[in-house]
């Protein structure tokens, strides 16, 4: 159908496209996790909810010491929180497995918000827990409700805690292929495509919106953007492809954006393409579209006639010289292909250079360069200041740094003195 139908269902998506999913056993029973939802009864003893264990009591010291000052600062003063993080989850976390403290949790929002929390903290969990994580899900998961739970509260992280949006989009493409539940309303995946479609809907008011409204609807096109980028869609034959849906809804957000030119919406534009912008290109030029050509213009004109800032026209430039360069890319390597010398220029980028005795350097890359690397081998002053064996040899490593004449060029000394005093007369103004 037409762009617009598409973008008319982006809800809705890819029934016929359902990831093959590896049976999984759920370690709560469904009937247990049924039980502790009715009644409320955490899994775990009672008092693990109501009192964090403090841990034994500290020996009195042995010995008198002198006084010390102590300050008042809290490490968990609100300060220290990104905007949108939810702190009282915080104080079930007292050693490092996420896993570990769960016991204590009554309601799936809490198990859920709390494990969010945690990936925030620590995204380098991701890996080693997230497995657990699914399997708990799976066990709880089991009604309509719960997983439209689960989905606006993965959502919310994700649009409202800065640098969540990549975590979260990673979290959605795990849950979209593990969660079991695949209700009549739609799985997972096609939950979380309708939410967005809410906020994608008003993607044109919202860019003419207030500063809170836009900087909300910012953080809604760079989570998109990055589904886009990380969610899998597992085809009938095992091929794995992008949410092709998203490809049509990023181009529309990028028109709202340019269609009210003002700094912030230019800003996230910029950030959108920096993102997304080669894998956008790509898959429009597949299907002979020159999406990005229109776009580039867009942007051009912007920067012609748009009452917007400098820097932000500056950026606006940049990016126009970064897709020019094919993203920073370089040209002519396949990623399909192994890298080879011969198709892939930076092949010897991280490879060292040696010199020859005439001075000439030369690398892996270069032709002769077995033959010229036995010839350095062969050089017997290499390392002058060492024996055979590899035992320095009486301190001559001290001396030779000692003999090194410590004054400047001339002309060196007069450029450094030129630079620190542009450096002071700068600091002054």
């Amino acid at each position: 159908g037409s762009a617009e139908e598409q973008q008319h269902h982006l809800g809705g998506l890819f029934p016929q496209q359902e990831p093959l999913r590896p049976p999984k056993t759920a370690p709560l029973g469904t009937g247990m996790a049924e039980h502790l939802q009715k009644t409320g009864i955490p899994s775990g003893s009672q008092d693990k909810v109501t009192v964090p264990d403090s841990g034994p009591k500290m020996a009195e010291p042995q010995l008198a010491v002198d006084t010390v000052v102590t300050s008042n600062l809290s490490v968990k003063a609100p300060e220290f929180y990104p905007p949108g993080y939810n702190q009282n989850f915080n104080q079930n976390f007292t050693d490092s497995s996420f896993e570990n403290r769960c016991d204590g949790y009554l309601t799936l929002a809490e198990y859920v918000q709390g494990f969010l929390n945690h990936l925030t903290e620590q995204p380098g969990c991701f890996d080693t827990e997230i497995e657990q994580f699914a399997e708990t899900l799976n066990g709880w998961v089991i009604a309509d409700e719960a997983l439209q739970e689960l989905v606006e509260l993965i959502y919310q992280q994700a649009t409202s805690v800065p640098n969540f949006s990549y975590m979260g989009a990673r979290l959605c493409n795990y849950l979209s292929h593990h969660l079991t539940i695949s209700p009549q309303s739609g799985n997972f995946r096609q939950l979380l495509l309708q939410r967005c479609q809410t906020e994608y809907e008003n993607r044109d008011e919202a860019t003419k919106g207030d500063e809170t409204t836009r900087k909300q609807f910012h953080a809604f096109v760079l989570f998109l953007a990055e589904l886009y980028l990380n969610l899998e869609i597992k085809g009938t034959k095992g091929q794995v492809t992008r949410a092709e849906i998203l490809q049509e809804g990023l181009r529309e957000l990028l028109n709202s954006l340019f269609s009210n030119p003002v700094d912030s919406n230019l800003i996230c534009a910029v950030k959108l393409l920096k993102l997304t912008g080669s894998v956008l290109e790509d898959a429009w030029k597949e299907k002979g579209k020159n999406d990005m050509e229109e776009i580039i213009q867009r942007i051009e004109n912007v920067v012609l006639d748009a009452n917007c800032s400098r820097d932000v026209k500056h950026m606006l430039l940049k990016l126009v010289e970064l897709r020019s360069s094919n993203w920073g890319r370089v040209h002519g390597t396949t990623p399909h292909t192994e890298a080879t010398p011969e198709n892939d220029p930076n092949y010897f980028m991280n490879e060292p250079t040696f010199y020859t005795s005439d001075g000439v350097p030369f690398t892996a890359a270069d032709p002769d360069y077995q033959e010229k690397y036995q010839e350095l081998l062969e050089r017997e002053d290499l390392f002058p200041y060492y024996e055979e064996n590899g035992a320095d040899l009486s301190g001559h490593g001290e001396l030779y740094f000692d003999e090194i004449d410590d004054e400047m060029d001339p002309e060196i000394e007069e450029a450094y003195e030129k630079f620190c005093l542009e450096s002071e007369h700068k600091r002054k103004q």
